[in-house]
């Protein structure tokens, strides 16, 4: 998504850091065609000799994706979904955090703050919006109502991009709480999945008065010295379950042959950062963390 500039910017951020800014969606059009030239004029290699996908992703595929993102995909569809929602962006921690925050109509909800994942954005939750703040017209009841918090992470969407190193998942764990405590939830939970998923684990490991609990749907369940064992290849420790046995498997296929491009991208960041990758291990995926 590209970044545009909220209303009432300039006076507002001026006078009150804390301020919580009205943010309008509004992709320039010349953005949307440039993005379909670069997409239309891309020089594309000779086809794969082999008839399967033993060589990586076939020509046609790529060619059937770039069609469909360069001349068939509706932004202004999803923008007009975007425009339908209450947007703002406050500062935080001297960058500027966007987020979605609706209300549900029943005041007795509970506050709830739901982090995205990489390489994700807010799109990936708006299905979500109406069923949980308007449970009772989707079959359920008032008590399961929340009032939702939707951020951009840092970096992401609307949100600021950091100009410094340091915006870690321990950093937008803090600034997920400051959030919701400058909404004015003294009580609040949080969710999230994939890089959401570490944010609210490092919540609740941050523990504040105000969080009441966590949701994560990509829990670490892998213990330290077992992912070790399955990321070096070594035979599983013979005291594992047969469950445990198969998940140290698919763990262990995983990482000889799936997480090629996760090293090649980690080695990238580390080349240009200087940074350390770590990688979160779970028995059907991974995530990785930037310190």
């Amino acid at each position: 998504m590209t970044q545009t500039s909220a209303t009432q910017r300039g006076s507002e951020q001026a006078g009150d850091k804390n301020a919580i800014r009205l943010f309008q969606v509004n992709v320039p059009e010349e953005d949307l065609t440039e993005l379909r030239r670069r997409i239309n004029a891309t020089t594309w290699p000779e086809r794969e000799p082999v008839t399967d996908g033993s060589q990586g992703v076939q020509l046609a595929t790529m060619q059937k994706l770039a069609q469909y993102w360069g001349t068939e995909y509706d932004w202004r569809r999803c923008e007009a979904q975007l425009k339908a929602l209450p947007h703002f962006i406050t500062e935080i921690d001297g960058l500027d955090i966007h987020f979605i925050h609706v209300r549900s109509k029943h005041e007795n909800a509970l506050p709830l703050i739901v982090t995205h994942g990489w390489p994700g954005s807010i799109i990936e939750q708006l299905k979500i919006i109406d069923p949980l703040t308007n449970p009772t017209a989707h079959g359920a009841s008032a008590s399961d109502a929340f009032h939702l918090v939707i951020p951009s992470m840092p970096g992401y969407g609307f949100s600021g991009k950091p100009t410094t190193t340091g915006w870690g998942p321990e950093r937008i764990a803090r600034a997920n709480v400051a959030l919701m405590k400058r909404l004015g939830y003294t009580k609040f939970v949080a969710q999230g999945g994939d890089w959401g998923a570490l944010i609210v684990d490092l919540m609740g490991l941050q523990a504040p008065p105000e969080l009441l609990g966590i949701h994560t749907n990509m829990a670490g369940a892998v213990p330290p010295e077992i992912d070790k064992a399955a990321f070096t290849g070594a035979p599983a420790p013979p005291e594992l379950s047969a469950e445990e046995r198969h998940s140290y498997d698919r763990l262990s296929f995983f990482y000889a042959k799936g997480l090629a491009y996760a090293l090649e991208m980690g080695t990238a960041l580390k080349r240009c950062t200087g940074s350390q990758i770590h990688l979160w291990a779970w028995p059907h995926g991974y995530s990785t963390m930037i310190n």
